[in-house]
């Protein structure tokens, strides 16, 4: 497969990937599933937007730059019609950098959280009950937790998946990174009918 068809299924891999981890990020300001009555009830890693922002946002712009490689028109930058395609899978390098540094922020905000615990109500505070993840081997401690009603088994969940799925877009940049630098060296073998 050339480069930039490569950097284009890369691309469509990762426009899905954003999309469900800015909806995992949302849902999390739902604790169980239910609105809460004050903000200062959800959990503070929620609030770093690593779904919204690092595997989101972030994630968009390596994405379209690396749809766009493969129909990028090769044939002349700065008068020397070889130099295009290559100089667009270098810069393709810059934004998968970009992508492995936004999905590592999501990544980290999710380990840190699934280790934390969830904010939850005890019977008589708003707290952090467990230390250490000591909740996720022992499954009596969750009735620790009384409100928000499921809190654990949501956090859980959409901490884990903002986990795998930030995990996987950290990768899928880090081989964009290997093949921009493949196709910056030696090129894309659909410059040969542009360029001639």
């Amino acid at each position: 497969m050339c480069t930039g068809g490569c950097a284009k299924c890369l691309g469509t891999t990762l426009i899905p990937l954003a999309v469900l981890c800015t909806l995992a990020n949302i849902l999390l300001f739902f604790p169980g599933g239910t609105v809460v009555e004050d903000h200062l009830h959800i959990t503070d890693e929620v609030w770093y937007f690593g779904g919204i922002v690092g595997s989101g946002v972030l994630m968009i712009f390596p994405a379209l730059v690396f749809l766009g490689l493969k129909n990028n028109d090769c044939c002349g930058c700065c008068g020397n019609k070889s130099c295009g395609k290559r100089f667009a899978m270098f810069s393709s390098i810059i934004f998968a950098a970009v992508g492995v540094l936004g999905a590592g922020y999501c990544f980290v905000l999710s380990a840190v959280a699934l280790n934390r615990g969830p904010k939850c109500h005890t019977g008589t505070e708003w707290t952090y009950p467990f230390h250490d993840g000591n909740y996720l081997g022992n499954h009596t401690l969750w009735s620790t937790c009384q409100s928000p009603k499921n809190i654990i088994p949501w956090n859980l969940t959409l901490f884990s998946l903002l986990l795998i799925m930030s995990g996987i877009q950290a990768v899928l940049c880090g081989i964009q990174v290997v093949n921009g630098l493949f196709g910056t060296i030696c090129g894309d073998c659909n410059c040969c009918g542009c360029c001639g």
